[in-house]
């Protein structure tokens, strides 16, 4: 077999699985990595760590796979997406459907060494996720399915640590759907005059001229949010400290997407990694540190 051939199919599949972007995994890890950590009250287990992070990563490249799958007779027609391998011919539709599979189901085999509580939220989390690209045909704002579907590792670490959902978890999670909504609408925002032409619904024409106030809105719910999750787990300076940092970046973010320019709003989509890092350098520092191998 030619080996040039056999270089071509592995990028391709790279680039079908997003190996290439990994801006996406690190905004559906950042949220897991806050849940993993508030729910051991500081350093968690090493090998509930290694589940989560792997997990994460592995689902999210199932999805980015399936989400291909779905959206196969659209991508073609947006500027943006044109060049994705499935878009462009370059691996059949069954052929991503194939690795979505195998993905997701190494991520279930990392599952069965969690409880029997966190096994059955992994199938919920696993419908939504599977739901959430056809949402885009019918749901004005798919980018709040979006946001339950990132954040599904918050419930499933704190069932796996604490066996339960306490009333932080479900704070946790609204905090998500808030964040994933802010930086999902200005991703649409970058698209908005195909997503118009070819018929996908998104948070970003759903609102109209409200659009940037809607991001804002979402952004300030979510340190509210995290907030009362500060002072219900009574956590420090550093934790607030971290708020703040997000915060000033989230002010950041409102001089990209004033003026609704491709290049601002997808600025800003990308800037949101650092968002997620700077709660997550608040958390861990809000806790004694320790070497994870004591």
């Amino acid at each position: 077999m030619d080996p040039g051939f056999i270089v071509k199919r592995l990028d391709a599949y790279e680039r079908l699985i997003r190996l290439d972007k990994p801006i996406g995994a690190l905004l559906l890890l950042w949220p897991t990595l806050w849940a993993v950590w508030l729910a051991s009250g500081g350093w968690p287990r090493p090998d509930i760590l290694v589940i989560f992070v792997v997990g994460t990563l592995l689902m999210r490249s199932a999805g980015c796979a399936v989400n291909d799958w779905a959206d196969r007779h659209f991508d073609a027609h947006v500027e943006r997406t044109r060049s994705r391998p499935l878009a462009a011919g370059e691996i059949r539709p069954a052929e991503a459907l194939a690795v979505g599979a195998a993905l997701a189901a190494c991520a279930f085999a990392l599952v069965l060494f969690l409880n029997p509580f966190a096994i059955a939220l992994s199938f919920a989390g696993l419908a939504i996720a599977a739901a959430y690209p056809f949402t885009k045909r019918f749901f004005a704002m798919p980018q709040l399915v979006l946001g339950i579907a990132f954040g599904f590792g918050i419930p499933m670490a704190y069932a796996a640590i604490q066996g339960r959902l306490p009333a932080a978890s479900w704070l946790l999670l609204a905090a998500n759907v808030c964040y994933s909504f802010a930086y999902d609408t200005e991703y649409a925002m970058v698209d908005r005059d195909d997503d118009a032409r070819i018929g996908i619904r998104t948070s970003a024409l759903a609102l109209g001229r409200w659009d940037v106030a809607a991001v804002m809105a979402s952004y300030a719910a979510m340190l509210a949010a995290l907030s009362g999750i500060g002072a219900m787990l009574r956590l420090g300076w550093p934790y607030n400290a971290g708020l703040a940092a997000a915060g000033a970046m989230m002010v950041y973010h409102w001089f990209l997407i004033r003026g609704r320019t491709r290049q601002g709003c997808f600025r800003a989509f990308r800037h949101n990694n650092w968002v997620g890092a700077a709660v997550f350098l608040g958390i861990v520092f809000s806790y004694p540190i320790e070497l994870p191998w004591k």
